[in-house]
Parts: structure tokens; sequence; C-alpha cells
């Protein structure tokens, strides 16, 4: 039987394969082994295929952090369960990216959430939206980063010509992996301070 967890599940695969663009409903269709006539009873475009999958990640987010800890202890706990989950579907961080809220229950269900938080914590409406933009353009990009290669900063046979810097690779602790959590880190920590600063002029 045909299922919207089915029909998640098949999507996702279909857009780790082929992108935004390859996921049709017949391409779809065909991952699922049915006539596309038959996803019609789920989806009527595209788009609602897209909010289906979706919300069904974001649903994976850990967000009611924002009911139960300090705002910023919150923001730490939000970013870096966004970061894990968009980490293991990072095909979709392009879709997210761009694609409109409107009907999508489940994103708006998390910023209904998050936005009462920053209200809480003594934030002005109108530099709300301003500061969740921030906070996720950061943890889309460190996303990406999670899975960049392990030879992303291997200076080659260029490390006379650039000796600072080849010695800062050297000296890098950490491997690729750790190399993307310490990065985080320091950004959210960073961020985090920032947004605070903010938050403190406009009081």
């Amino acid at each position: 039987m045909l299922t919207p967890e089915k029909i998640v599940a098949a999507a996702l695969d279909v857009i780790e394969v082929s992108g935004d663009r390859g996921l049709t409903i017949s391409a779809l269709a065909k991952r699922l082994g049915v006539a596309p006539s038959a996803l019609y009873n789920h989806v009527s475009s595209k788009r609602d295929l897209l909010i289906l999958v979706q919300d069904d990640v974001i649903e994976r987010i850990d967000y009611g952090c924002f009911e139960t800890l300090p705002w910023a202890d919150a923001v730490r706990q939000w970013a870096r369960s966004s970061r894990d989950v968009f980490a293991t579907h990072g095909h979709l961080i392009p879709i997210y990216a761009v694609i409109p809220v409107t009907n999508s229950r489940a994103i708006l269900r998390m910023y209904e959430t998050v936005a009462k938080g920053f209200l809480a914590a003594g934030w002005h409406e109108g530099d709300i939206v301003h500061a969740i933009v921030s906070i996720e353009s950061f943890v889309l990009g460190s996303a990406m980063d999670a899975n960049a290669p392990e030879d992303m900063y291997d200076i080659g046979d260029l490390s006379t010509e650039f000796p600072v810097f080849s010695s800062v690779v050297a000296g890098t602790r950490e491997d690729a992996s750790g190399r993307a959590d310490v990065a985080f880190e320091i950004g959210l920590e960073g961020l985090i301070a920032g947004l605070e600063v903010w938050r403190s002029r406009q009081q």
C-alpha cells in the first residue's frame, strides 16, 4: 500500500541521485513501481511533494528546546540538531533554502515555536525573522561543510608559495570531520554572541 512515509523515502532517494530537477511525479512513480495516477491520491503537484518531504525532515529537528531552555541554550540545541539533520540530507539543502514556507505545517510549527522563544527572550518582532535567517544560513552552510571531502584544504604542491596557510593547515589538530565540528562550534558561539549584542542594542 502506498503511504506518505513510502513516498517521502522514495522522494529522498530520487533527490539524492538526481537532485530537485530529477524529482518528478513520473520519476517518483517509477521508483515506487506504481502508476503516476496513484501518487495523485496523495500529492497534487511537485510543490505538494516537496512540502511533504520538507515536513518529514523538519519533524526530525529538535526545536522544542525553545519551550524549556534559556534562549542561548535553545539556539545552540536547535542549531546543532538542524545541522545534524541536514548533514544527513545534504541534497535537500538547495531545495530547503529557497522553497517558500506557504502551507508547510511542519516548518511553520517549528518557526512558531522558535518565534515564541525569541519573544520570551526580549526580542522585538521586527528582528526575529532576520535572526532566524542568519542562524539557518549558518546552519545550512555548516551542514554542507560537514560533508566536505577529507582533502578540502590540501595545499598540494604550492606549500612553499603559500607558507603561512600551509603551516596553519598542518597545525590543525582535528581530522576533516573533527575540523567541521570545531568550525561549527566556533561559528555558533560567535553567532550567538553577535545576536545577543544586536538584541541589547535594540532595547
